[in-house]
C-alpha cells in the first residue's frame, strides 16, 4: 500500500466514507489537467468543486455520477483558453 493510499484511507475512516469511491487516478488526472492547462492554482480548486458537485450527486442535489464530474471536469481543463489578465486583476502583488 502507497502513503497515498494509506492518507485516502485515513481521510475515509475520518469522514466514515467508504475508500473504494475516491478514484485516487482520476483526481489526480483532473487535478494535472486543471493545472497544465488553466493554472497551477486551478488543481485544488478544481478538485474542491467536483468533489462538492460529486457529493450533491450523492445527496440526490444532481444526476451525476463521480466519473462523469470528474471527465467533465477534465474536458473542460483540457479545452481552456487562457487570456491574458488586465493589471490590477491578479492575485500577485
Amino acid at each position: 500500500m502507497t502513503n497515498l493510499e494509506r492518507w485516502v484511507d485515513a481521510l475515509a475512516a475520518e469522514f466514515d466514507l467508504d475508500p473504494d469511491v475516491v478514484d485516487i487516478a482520476g483526481v489526480l488526472d483532473l487535478a494535472r489537467d486543471a493545472a497544465h492547462h488553466v493554472e497551477r492554482p486551478a488543481a485544488p480548486l478544481t478538485a474542491f468543486v467536483a468533489g462538492y458537485v460529486a457529493g450533491r450527486a450523492a445527496g440526490g442535489s444532481t444526476d451525476l455520477a463521480v466519473d462523469d464530474v470528474l471527465d467533465r471536469a477534465s474536458t473542460l481543463a483540457l479545452a481552456w483558453a487562457p487570456e491574458p489578465e488586465l493589471p490590477g486583476t491578479g492575485t500577485e502583488a
